[in-house]
C-alpha cells in the first residue's frame, strides 16, 4: 500500500518545516500549499488522505478554505485537521463549524499530534 499522503496548508515556513519533519519521520508523504486558495486547489488535484490546515493565512484563511473543501463533492470526504495558534474555545468552535474534523493548537504536542494524525488517516483510508 502506498504511503499515506498529507497536505499541509501553512504560510509560515518554520511551522511547515516542523510539521513536515514530524510527518516524514512517521512515514507520510507530504504535500504543501502556502495559503487557503492553493490548499483547495491542491486538495482537489492530489486527493490527500488528510489536510492539516492553518487558520490564519493570506489570500484565503483556513476557515474559508475548509468550508469550501467541505462544500465540494470532490473534497468533502477528506478529513481536515486545524493546526493553529488560535486557542480560544470560540475559535475551536469556529473551526469545527467550518468543517474541521479535529483541532490541534500550536505549539504542537508531538505525542498527541502523531496519534490524531494516524487516527484520521486510518479512518479516511477505511472510508469512515
Amino acid at each position: 500500500m502506498a504511503k499515506p499522503r498529507v497536505l499541509i496548508v501553512e504560510d509560515n515556513v518554520d511551522n511547515f518545516e516542523l510539521v513536515r519533519f514530524l510527518l516524514e519521520r512517521a512515514g507520510y508523504e507530504v504535500l504543501s500549499a502556502a495559503n487557503g486558495v492553493e490548499g483547495v486547489v491542491a486538495a482537489k488535484r492530489e486527493q490527500p488522505d488528510l489536510v492539516l490546515m492553518d487558520l490564519s493565512m493570506p489570500e484565503m484563511d483556513g476557515w474559508k478554505a475548509t468550508a469550501q473543501m467541505k462544500a465540494e463533492e470532490t473534497t468533502r470526504h477528506i478529513p481536515v485537521l486545524a493546526l493553529t495558534a488560535h486557542t480560544l474555545p470560540s475559535e475551536r468552535k469556529r473551526a469545527i463549524d467550518a468543517g474541521c474534523d479535529g483541532y490541534i493548537s500550536k505549539p504542537i504536542n508531538v505525542a498527541s499530534f502523531d496519534k490524531l494524525v494516524s487516527t484520521l488517516v486510518r479512518h479516511a483510508r477505511a472510508g469512515l
